[in-house]
């Protein structure tokens, strides 16, 4: 009986420390930042000549961007698992849709993509496979984009979404940065990250948006290292920096 009083003695302590405060104002702060994933996606698409064909990869609720996205023609994967109703044109996982995809099985006429957005799964296994797939189906000078590179706090970070009491609560970005950090130190690719709503990631095999990280920056992709050096290790850049990255 006095654990249980001590234990629930603690918890009424939690809100009130410091750290866990603080992990819920960098939460407050992610959530005030600009321009949201949308604008970048359509500013992205703006910039290239004719028709344009715009991929994405996790819609859940295709009001929060899809429908927004100002394309020529544009495609949606979802195998519907947050969101039942599910209006997407493929309801099929990723790896299901790449696969089919490639085989000529579905969507043989596109012969490619102009932007392939990622907000799938957040863990970083099946990001990283999003990752290669889809820079194999980007067009000459495509861009590939991702959310949820730029975790605030370590609680953000967690790996189960349902692990909810924490100073993040419900807003999870996964570990969707350990991916984008692997192909940070990729020589082939070129990347960066937005540092606005939640970290929107930018890989292209054509634009220079900034050197490699060395691949022994964080070699076993620690929360703590990313923390210390987030600006180097994500290469950290604004909107405005990202449009003269690309006008370079």
């Amino acid at each position: 009986m006095k654990r249980l009083v001590n234990t629930w003695r603690t918890a009424l302590k939690v809100p009130f420390d410091p750290a866990f405060k603080a992990g819920m104002r960098a939460g407050e702060r992610e959530l005030q930042k600009s321009p949201l994933r949308t604008e970048i996606i359509n500013f992205l698409l703006a910039q290239v000549p004719g028709d344009t064909h715009y991929l994405e990869i996790g819609v859940a609720n295709p009001d929060r961007n899809f429908n927004h996205i100002q394309a020529t023609y544009k495609y949606s994967v979802d195998p519907g698992f947050e969101y039942l109703a599910n209006p997407v044109d493929f309801q099929l996982t990723s790896d299901v849709f790449f696969q089919q995809y490639a085989a000529g099985q579905i969507l043989e006429e596109v012969a490619g993509f102009d932007v392939i957005f990622i907000d799938g799964g957040h863990l970083a296994a099946q990001v990283d496979r999003d990752i290669t797939n889809a820079l194999q189906h980007l067009k000459e000078g495509g861009l590939l984009v991702m959310h949820d590179c730029n975790p605030p706090t370590a609680w953000h970070a967690r790996e189960s979404y349902a692990d909810r009491l924490t100073a993040a609560r419900g807003q999870w970005n996964g570990t969707t940065w350990k991916a984008f950090l692997k192909w940070r130190t990729m020589k082939h690719v070129s990347c960066c990250c937005v540092d606005t709503d939640w970290g929107i990631g930018v890989i292209s095999q054509s634009h220079q948006l900034g050197p490699a990280l060395q691949e022994d920056a964080n070699p076993f992709y620690e929360y703590h290292l990313l923390e210390a050096q987030r600006k180097e290790h994500l290469n950290l850049v604004s909107f405005e920096e990202l449009k003269k990255l690309l006008r370079a």
